[in-house]
């Protein structure tokens, strides 16, 4: 499995600097680590949380593998792909009912051979939070959390510090499930912060919940949570955020997606250029890039020409 992993991602993930300058930022040397680059469709935190998880199947006698995501969710594909590549019965709990026309995404889950079960909002709401139901019905099946968000995949993410051979003040990433932000947060030093922007409205929840998959590592004052940069909600945005996310390609070259980076950047920018300090910044690129078309198709908009 290793060198079939060597074979299809390309790690360690790229760590390049970016002039901020024309954005307002000073005084900053940041760098984007991007993992956007690992793969085309299993990028970023999406391979660094399900890893661990693979591996943690293939250890065990267990004939497939059960997960839950949302209708658009980068997690369900990722985990397609690998389930596809990897030739594992995959079952996926997708939350809501099924739609009279499939998006992207799960065009290509149905493609690439995993079963698709659509449950209401309610039923996954209740499924997701207490997997024991799940787990008592699928036996002999892997579990994994919605979006990879377990033990495993918290291990996973632990390599984007390990993989950063220059020292650093802090490293911005993006937060769902908050898996992401635990394991990146239980790798650094002491003197070092992870700050989380929260894609998510109304997820002072994740707190806690970061706050218990860090009980067993020291350094649990290592993150903070940024809660005013989620346009919305999940998956919703505005012309602020849009024009941000086209006028940042222009600049830089490097494409975000409006659910997750694209908000992670524009935090990231309006934190720093409110500071004078110096500092030695990463930012962590989370990919999603595949998940760009069905968000054009559901607003009808094109976000790159």
């Amino acid at each position: 499995m290793n060198q079939e992993i060597n074979n299809l991602f390309k790690l360690p993930s790229l760590l390049e600097p970016i002039d901020l300058s024309s954005f307002g930022v000073i005084n900053k040397h940041v760098f984007v680590k991007r993992d956007d680059l690992i793969h085309p469709v299993v990028s970023g935190n999406k391979w660094r949380k399900l890893k661990c998880n693979v591996k943690e199947y293939f250890a065990g006698n267990y004939v497939g593998i059960v997960t839950f995501g949302g209708a658009h969710s980068n997690h369900i594909l990722a985990m397609s792909y690998l389930a596809k590549f990897y030739g594992i019965p995959t079952i996926i709990f997708v939350r809501g009912e099924k739609p009279k026309m499939l998006n992207p995404t799960l065009k290509k889950c149905y493609e690439l051979g995993v079963e698709l079960t659509f449950i209401s909002r309610e039923t996954y709401k209740r499924v997701t939070t207490n997997e024991d139901s799940i787990k008592n019905k699928y036996l002999d099946y892997f579990i994994i959390s919605e979006g990879g968000a377990n033990s495993f995949g918290i291990k996973g993410c632990k390599d984007v510090v390990k993989e950063i051979d220059l020292d650093f003040d802090e490293i911005f990433c993006d937060v769902g499930t908050g898996a992401t932000i635990a394991g990146i947060a239980s790798e650094l030093n002491s003197y070092q912060k992870v700050k989380g922007v929260v894609v998510l409205k109304g997820a002072e929840y994740l707190e806690s919940e970061i706050n218990n998959f860090l009980l067993n590592f020291k350094h649990r004052s290592t993150y903070e949570l940024l809660h005013n940069y989620h346009f919305g909600g999940y998956a919703r945005n505005n012309k602020e955020l849009i024009a941000f996310m086209r006028k940042f390609y222009e600049i830089t070259g490097i494409k975000t997606d409006p659910i997750y980076s694209g908000k992670m950047f524009y935090g990231l920018i309006e934190q720093l250029r409110n500071e004078n300090d110096e500092k030695t910044i990463i930012a962590l690129h989370s990919g999603g890039l595949q998940g760009i078309e069905g968000f054009e198709q559901r607003y009808n908009l094109k976000i790159y020409e």
